[in-house]
């Protein structure tokens, strides 16, 4: 057997999933990507992970454009270690996965149906995206003022730092959702629950506190046995009103896609912060769809980093970071990607269904500028001196911002 047909073999590793593949058998326009362009680089014979290379085709293969060092950007739930439980799961991405990530933390979370996520509350504040089914939310504040909620696909909450809550999924399936806390510290470990509280007081204290007899306590269930755990699905919404309590005033849900949408020729993207969800104080996002070849337009935010998580389709991140550098990142479902403050990017799609991701930001309010509107509204002669570009490239430009284009 020659060489070449030595390397023409595959040999699969369960174990790690890595392909050995030849370089000379597997070249361009096979589908599999390789690292060269004209003039530029070379075949990879292996060993490596075709998987990885696929979905990261920009990575393997960057744009001449992509130049310098820029720390990694993209981080997949895919990657994040899951934790199972008798009622549903949950993962991950903070800062201990996504260095960069020093603003925001993400959680991934699934509950069957009836799964409730116990009773507890965070020194971080909680948002919240609904992917999948349905769930009710409870909550009690400072001033003793109730809340009680159902929610479901494309609907928000937001619980602020230190408010008690729980959810327990409703539908016939459960549900699944994304969580987002205000600290890229985040840990879910860390969080205060009712269960290990109570497994941490003395009966004796708790019968003075409660006015019962110290004998009612003592029984209290593993905490971790109760931080995803099985209930039967609860009945109507009315019956977990509790009477005589004062309702919370200010809502701790949204209706996200029932806010219109801003359109565009490529896309559509929704705006949510504290000036249409008044309770988010600490948490402002963006909805983006982007149709087939469509591409969030060339911008920036001036208030703070951006944090996303991609919902479906798949697109591609350039990111400009200053003193000539930029990077180009892949995403795709489940993938989380992030964006250090006023640093310009664009995202594109790169298939061919659309790409839905969710912009946040550790901030109350939402902003972005647009490089085409600072350009339309500065003087032509500075715009041309600049770039040197003509007056066709002035009269296209918008003096209205359009966040997602098409060619």
């Amino acid at each position: 057997m020659t060489t070449i047909s030595r390397r023409e073999t595959l040999t699969t590793l369960a174990a790690g999933g890595l392909l050995v593949a030849s370089g000379a058998a597997h070249a361009q326009g096979t589908g599999v990507p390789q690292p060269m362009r004209p003039g530029r680089g070379g075949t990879d014979p292996g060993p490596r992970n075709l998987g990885i290379d696929r979905a990261n085709p920009n990575i393997i293969n960057p744009p001449a454009t992509d130049s310098g060092t820029i720390p990694n950007l993209r981080f997949s739930f895919s990657d994040a270690p899951n934790k199972l439980y008798s009622a549903g799961w949950t993962r991950q991405i903070t800062v201990r996965e996504l260095g960069i990530s020093k603003n925001i933390a993400g959680v991934n979370m699934r509950l069957n149906a009836g799964g409730t996520r116990e009773m507890h509350w965070h020194k971080q504040a909680e948002w919240s995206y609904m992917l999948y089914g349905t769930a009710r939310i409870t909550a009690v504040d400072a001033q003793g003022r109730n809340f009680v909620d159902d929610v479901g696909v494309g609907d928000l909450w937001y619980f602020p730092s230190g408010v008690p809550h729980s959810i327990q999924a409703t539908g016939s399936d459960g549900c699944e959702f994304l969580l987002v806390f205000d600290d890229g510290e985040f840990d879910e470990d860390s969080t205060f629950l009712l269960t290990d509280w109570f497994k941490h007081i003395p009966p004796d204290v708790l019968a003075k506190n409660f006015g019962v007899p110290a004998g009612n306590f003592g029984q209290t269930p593993d905490p971790r046995e109760r931080y995803i755990f099985n209930l039967p699905v609860p009945g109507a919404l009315a019956s977990n009103k509790i009477a005589g309590a004062t309702p919370i005033p200010q809502s701790f849900s949204h209706r996200m896609l029932a806010q219109t949408p801003i359109r565009s020729s490529g896309g559509a993207v929704r705006i949510t912060d504290s000036s249409v969800f008044p309770a988010s104080a600490t948490i402002a996002a963006a909805l983006v769809e982007i149709e087939p070849g469509g591409m969030r337009e060339l911008h920036w935010h001036p208030n703070t980093d951006e944090w996303q998580y991609y919902i479906e389709g798949q697109g591609r991140m350039g990111v400009f970071a200053g003193v000539g550098t930029s990077r180009t990142f892949d995403f795709s479902a489940g993938d989380v990607g992030y964006v250090p403050f006023a640093m310009g990017h664009y995202v594109e799609n790169t298939g061919t269904t659309t790409l839905r991701f969710l912009e946040m930001f550790k901030s109350s309010y939402y902003a972005d500028i647009s490089l085409d509107q600072w350009l339309a509204l500065t003087p032509p002669e500075l715009v041309k001196g600049h770039l040197g570009l003509d007056d066709n490239f002035v009269r296209a430009l918008r003096k209205e911002k359009s966040p997602v284009v098409r060619s």
